[in-house]
């Protein structure tokens, strides 16, 4: 087959192409702008030991006081009725007790461990409610606690709490 002798130059884009490559380059450095700009921490966050905690007044302290005794109260006779067991009695007082420090005193104790409240130097009373009533009747093998020590020691936090 013979060839032809002339010589073809190369195509070229045209202008509507490198608009478009021009715009999709634009369109991919806005989305990681806004990528960077939204997953950023927002700057008022404070450091640990830095914030400062307003308790509420006296009266706000008091019903929270009598709302999580009775709290406590409904758990301890829901076990002694029959319709909750020991572990889980148990694992109730242990929630509402943190639960009342949380918002009596703004520490998150319903999310740290024994040792970060022992850590913080919270109430001894605290302590011992989790490490003799609370801790053993959820964690260990066996028989769980009666829970009515372990109510009597919740009760003790929620009107000895400072």
């Amino acid at each position: 087959m013979p060839a032809s002798d002339e010589l073809y130059p190369p195509t070229q884009y045209g202008w509507g192409w490198i608009l478009v490559a021009i715009g999709v380059l634009l369109l991919l450095a806005l989305a990681a702008w806004l990528l960077i700009v939204l997953t950023r921490p927002k700057r008022s966050i404070t450091l640990l030991g830095t914030a400062q905690y307003v308790p509420p007044a006296a009266e706000v302290l008091a019903q929270l006081r009598s709302e999580y005794l009775a709290d406590v109260q409904r758990i301890e006779d829901a076990y002694r009725s029959g319709n909750m067991d020991p572990r889980r009695a148990n694992l109730e007082l242990s929630r509402t007790v943190r639960s009342f420090v949380n918002e009596y005193s703004g520490l998150e104790a319903p999310v740290l461990s024994l040792d970060d409240l022992v850590a913080r130097g919270v109430d001894p009373a605290l302590i011992d409610a989790i490490r003799r009533h609370y801790y053993p009747s959820i964690f260990q093998r066996g028989p769980a606690i009666d829970p009515a020590y372990g109510a009597e020691a919740a009760r003790k936090v929620v009107t000895t709490w400072r």
